[in-house]
């Protein structure tokens, strides 16, 4: 199973991502933990990186796009599948990343959607925030993170539902629904998506399943 996550910031995609790789045993390759760790190695990606944050700037696209490429050419070794997380963040990442799974034979099987709503983000990004002693994550800097995400992130899901391999999930309730919902859905899909094509399949919307979902689940025997 290969599975890249496009969620906004506070909706779990890390959580998610983490329970996805450990259930179907595949690797999380999240983005900010290979940036920090080639910058901790000291590589030659590591300190261009490092470059760019002493100057306060962004990661530039190539930067992060090349580590993408450097984890899938490892997995594509492997014959594995794998869950991508922090990437892509703009179009121009979505369609890059695409490039290269067509390159190594590793185009996602699902692109998984977390939907969340902007007042219950920022009301776990500043419990998170006071949790962590997180200073930086002010009500202001959150409200422009989210601003980012649907100017720039955002409308990458309406591709992936034109591609056919989009599956939306309702990230508003607890964790553990949320994990439950997504790994029903995905061992479903695991039995087909090698045998359908993208332009024979459908965008999967599971938001509408959230509460029946969750009472099926606190009570197996209904």
């Amino acid at each position: 199973m290969r599975v890249l996550m496009v969620a906004p910031p506070g909706a779990g995609k890390g959580t998610q991502g983490a329970v996805i790789a450990t259930h179907f045993g595949i690797p999380h390759i999240a983005t900010g933990d290979l940036l920090r760790d080639h910058v901790a190695r000291r590589t030659a990606l590591g300190r261009a990186v490092q470059a760019h944050l002493d100057k306060g700037e962004l990661v530039p696209d190539e930067i992060v796009l090349d580590m993408v490429q450097e984890a899938l050419t490892a997995v594509a070794a492997t014959g594995g599948g794998y869950v991508l997380d922090g990437v892509p963040r703009n179009m121009a990442q979505a369609r890059a990343t695409y490039q290269i799974g067509l390159e190594l034979g590793m185009t996602a099987d699902v692109a998984l959607h977390l939907k969340a709503d902007d007042r219950e983000l920022k009301r776990r990004l500043l419990a998170r925030a006071a949790l962590e002693g997180r200073s930086d994550d002010t009500e202001e800097a959150i409200e422009h993170r989210l601003r980012l995400y649907h100017e720039l992130t955002h409308p990458i899901v309406a591709w992936y539902g034109e591609r056919g391999i989009l599956v939306t999930v309702d990230a508003m309730r607890p964790a553990d629904q949320v994990g439950r919902e997504i790994l029903a859905a995905l061992e479903v899909m695991s039995s087909f998506v090698d045998h359908v094509p993208e332009q024979s399949r459908r965008a999967v919307d599971l938001t509408g399943l959230g509460a029946a979902f969750g009472e099926m689940t606190t009570d197996p025997s209904r």
